[in-house]
């Protein structure tokens, strides 16, 4: 029998440990036909993956229920936040772990502050056009931005919040979240990396901070 010139391919079973990991990583990770996931997003997808598969996780049966739609990297001063999109339908499911899935993804990030966020969909002031009658609140600008700011500060929750005008007319929104949770999750160092997700998710200017005794 003469050898066929194309290399053959490989049987699932050939398949190395590597990438079969990589493939069921990959399942963790949901986007839009077509479009490819970042190298930051499949690394993502792999450290959820690495815990899913951990005996000893004590998270693993809820992350198996949970995937990404998107991740992205911001420069904060003297350290990066990895910013993790999640589609919303899985959001409640998040919620349940978030505290200790935030520990466990800022071990493998390490140096690194990780934010969850749900992927909302907003709806514009021309949403009749597009065939929808009615608005419902939690797609409009003001209600997607205020979620985000829930998301943002998660677990930590949110204990006031005013919006100061300053003299050159920009405004500054100054929240203050829950004293109870100033001594958790190293929540005091993340406050800059607050302000800067926020600014860079909703474009607009934030303060964080614990209200004073």
């Amino acid at each position: 029998w003469l050898k066929p010139l194309w290399p053959t391919r490989a049987s699932p079973t050939a398949c190395s440990p590597p990438l079969v990991a990589m493939i069921n990583a990959r399942k963790k990770i949901l986007k839009d036909k077509g479009v490819a996931p970042t190298d930051l997003e499949e690394e993502v997808a792999k450290a959820l993956f690495d815990i899913e598969v951990t005996p000893s996780s004590d998270i693993k049966a809820d992350v198996r229920d949970i995937c990404i739609s998107g991740a992205q990297e911001l420069e904060v001063k003297n350290r990066s936040a990895v910013i993790i999109h999640f589609p919303y339908r899985v959001w409640k499911n998040v919620g349940k772990i978030h505290g200790r899935l935030v520990r466990e993804l800022e071990k493998k990030f390490s140096k690194k502050h990780v934010v969850f966020v749900a992927q909302r969909t907003m709806l514009d002031k021309n949403f009749k056009a597009k065939g929808i009658k009615v608005r419902p609140r939690t797609r409009t600008l003001t209600s997607v931005h205020e979620a985000v700011l829930e998301d943002v500060v998660a677990p930590s929750e949110i204990f006031g919040k005013r919006t100061r005008i300053c003299v050159d007319g920009s405004k500054l929104l100054k929240v203050m979240l829950d004293p109870k949770d100033k001594d958790k999750e190293n929540v005091e160092a993340k406050l800059g990396t607050f302000a800067a997700v926020y600014k860079k998710l909703t474009n607009k200017e934030a303060q964080f901070t614990f209200p004073t005794v």
